[in-house]
């Protein structure tokens, strides 16, 4: 079944958190793989993304990322529909290249 691009969205979370002290390294590490357990995906190194149906979902998530943000840093969730997600131009070693749509709930194939 086809999800309506005017219903689908995306959610990112761009951070920039301190990884001198180790500490803070733990921080970011678990910060990262609790993202990976909500179901985000790495877009960028600092800046993951999950695929969603439904504004209510990007609600829910954004309220369970809140709750393990860690103290230290700057971490920003937005949001944006699948129809303008189609419209990021990506490039690739100075090459654009075209990402492919999703599989439910996935990001990358």
């Amino acid at each position: 079944m086809r999800i309506s691009p005017y219903k689908a969205m995306w959610l990112f979370v761009a951070f920039d958190l301190p990884v001198v002290e180790k500490e803070d390294r733990k921080n970011s590490t678990r910060f990262k793989k609790e993202l990976e357990k909500l179901g985000f995906s790495m877009f960028q190194f600092s800046l993951y993304a999950y695929y969603l149906t439904s504004k209510n979902q990007a609600e829910t998530i954004s309220n369970k990322i809140q709750k393990i943000v860690p103290l230290k840093g700057h971490v920003t969730i937005f949001s944006i529909t699948d129809k303008q997600f189609g419209m990021i131009r990506n490039f690739f070693g100075g090459k654009y290249k075209e990402l492919k749509e999703p599989e439910q709930a996935l990001l990358f194939e």
